[in-house]
């Protein structure tokens, strides 16, 4: 038993021997892993104006949109290439570098350039004022509703106005668009007319004009409750449109 204990004991040692003289012979061992160096993510404008690329030259169709000799700043967004800085403080006018597209000539200072520099505002294109894009109207949407409904428009910046990012993207806006109906003539219609439901028949109310027709107007009451109502707005035209 004694002889089998010290077998073991000296096998066990040896293990470990040869265990850590392996490991500590390894050249992994109180070192640092190699260092592989990677491209770190850069934000980088999305065309780059260099001097040996080609402009893309301007269509027939754009023709029209790139008037030649005039400013180079005044230029449409389709008529040049800009390289736009993101790295830009928002709000606060940066300075891009554009060029001209092929065959669109222009002039900075009364002297033909072909690159130029701009100064715009720092702002994605979504970000700007409304009056500075076009958004698409839905005719499906009621705009007499509580709460106020939204709609899905795609929205286009104008051709003068310069940004960062997509110059058509998607946004959420108020239901607000109008089928023609005047609040004057709907007013006018139920203080002269309420009694026969011409002020229902006129906003495409049909059924609740049938009823005012047949009851001559709520023996007058229905009459004047629409006069308030129409007056204040609340009630519409059946389409869900706005009045004029």
């Amino acid at each position: 038993n004694k002889l089998n204990k010290s077998i073991n004991i000296v096998l066990l040692q040896y293990y470990y021997y040869c265990v850590n003289e392996s490991y500590l012979s390894s050249p992994h061992v109180g070192q640092e892993p190699p260092y592989t160096a990677q491209q770190s993510p850069v934000m980088t404008s999305p065309v780059a104006l260099t001097s040996s690329s080609a402009a893309p030259a301007v269509t027939d169709n754009d023709l029209s949109k790139c008037p030649s000799g005039g400013l180079c700043s005044r230029l449409p967004a389709d008529c040049i290439i800009c390289a736009f800085h993101h790295n830009c403080s928002y709000g606060r006018p940066t300075s891009i570098t554009c060029r001209a597209k092929a065959g669109v000539q222009c002039v900075v200072r009364d002297q033909p350039q072909q690159n130029f520099s701009m100064t715009l505002d720092c702002r994605f294109c979504w970000q700007l004022d409304p009056s500075q894009y076009r958004c698409s109207n839905s005719t499906s949407c009621m705009t007499v509703s509580c709460p106020r409904r939204r709609y899905n428009a795609s929205c286009e910046v104008l051709e003068h106005v310069h940004c960062l990012g997509k110059r058509v993207f998607q946004k959420r806006l108020f239901c607000n668009w109008t089928g023609g109906y005047k609040w004057s003539t709907a007013l006018a219609l139920s203080i002269a007319l309420g009694g026969f439901g011409a002020d229902r028949f006129y906003l495409g109310q049909w059924r609740e004009g049938l009823g005012k027709l047949f009851s001559f107007g709520g023996l007058g009451i229905w009459t004047l409750i629409d006069v308030l109502l129409i007056g204040v707005g609340y009630v519409g035209p059946a389409d869900g449109s706005l009045y004029i």
